[in-house]
């Protein structure tokens, strides 16, 4: 009988593997395959060794979209934790209408970036947008190559912080009322409970919650292409619209493999240090 468990285990858990294993595993081999070849989509593939990897490094076009795709993840990571954190303190109390509130602030992340992008490219246009008709200014939000990645970050700061709480408030939800009780026994203010109890013993959820965001904020393509298209000068070329640049504009497909390879090792190292980090500063057992 105990024999059998293991297999009986495999065999429950092989539909998931095989999903993984089409639609993750094997196009990452697919593309570092591909990385190894010149081909145009059309016509005949030319083998090329390491070629495409190195002139993407000669060329600036992957640095810069590394750079820009670094700078709109330091903006909108650490503000979608930190307002989602403050978002699900309020609504954790469950106060009048708090179900409803948790409704709302939700909605934007189950909607398509794509038909977001385009509201807020309307939101935000210079002469007619909505933005600047209740400002009664002028501000070209993005076209001008200062505001256009920081105006990006805000659409999907504003897209994530009502999902970012939601994982917030069930951690919280875990945290024994008696903790904090003996904290105002012991005289804690407010901002001492959230910075010495609360915060450490969310860093399960925050770990969660940065390794998905930095991975989907490196990933993010649809909102940027619907807000800008890459941007003034290049300012919000992501890594993803490098992709689509040289995959399907530039019929490049050898050298855009090369980028998702070099994404998907860089996401790796990125996860494996957030690991790292937080490994030694997690509590799981609030007992």
């Amino acid at each position: 009988m105990n024999a059998r468990r293991p297999l009986l285990g495999w065999l429950l858990v092989a539909p998931s593997l095989i999903g993984v294993a089409a639609f993750l595993v094997l196009p990452v081999l697919l593309a570092a395959v591909v990385s190894l070849f010149r081909w145009d989509l059309l016509g005949t593939r030319s083998f090329v060794g390491l070629g495409n990897y190195t002139s993407l490094l000669a060329d600036g076009a992957l640095a810069n979209s590394l750079v820009v795709t670094a700078m709109f993840t330091l903006i909108s990571v650490p503000l979608s934790l930190a307002l989602g954190l403050v978002l699900a303190t309020q609504l954790v109390r469950a106060l009048a209408g708090s179900a409803i509130v948790r409704v709302i602030v939700v909605i934007p992340w189950v909607c398509a970036p794509l038909a977001l992008g385009v509201v807020w490219k309307w939101i935000l246009q210079p002469s007619v947008g909505a933005l600047n008709q209740i400002l009664g200014v002028r501000i070209e939000w993005l076209t001008d190559p200062a505001l256009a990645l920081p105006a990006v970050a805000f659409v999907a700061i504003w897209q994530n912080v009502g999902y970012i709480s939601l994982f917030f408030q069930a951690g919280l939800s875990r945290i024994p009322a008696s903790i904090y009780e003996a904290a105002r026994i012991d005289g804690a203010s407010p901002w001492q409970s959230m910075r010495f109890m609360t915060i450490p013993l969310l860093r399960p959820t925050t770990f969660f919650l940065a390794v998905t965001q930095v991975v989907a904020s490196f990933q993010v393509f649809d909102m940027v292409f619907a807000l800008t298209g890459g941007g003034p000068q290049h300012r919000t070329e992501v890594v993803a619209s490098l992709i689509y640049h040289e995959a399907f504009e530039a019929s490049r497909l050898g050298r855009a493999s090369a980028v998702a390879v070099i994404l998907f090792l860089l996401l790796v190292v990125i996860t494996l240090i957030q690991q790292r980090w937080f490994s030694r500063r997690i509590t799981y057992d609030l007992s």
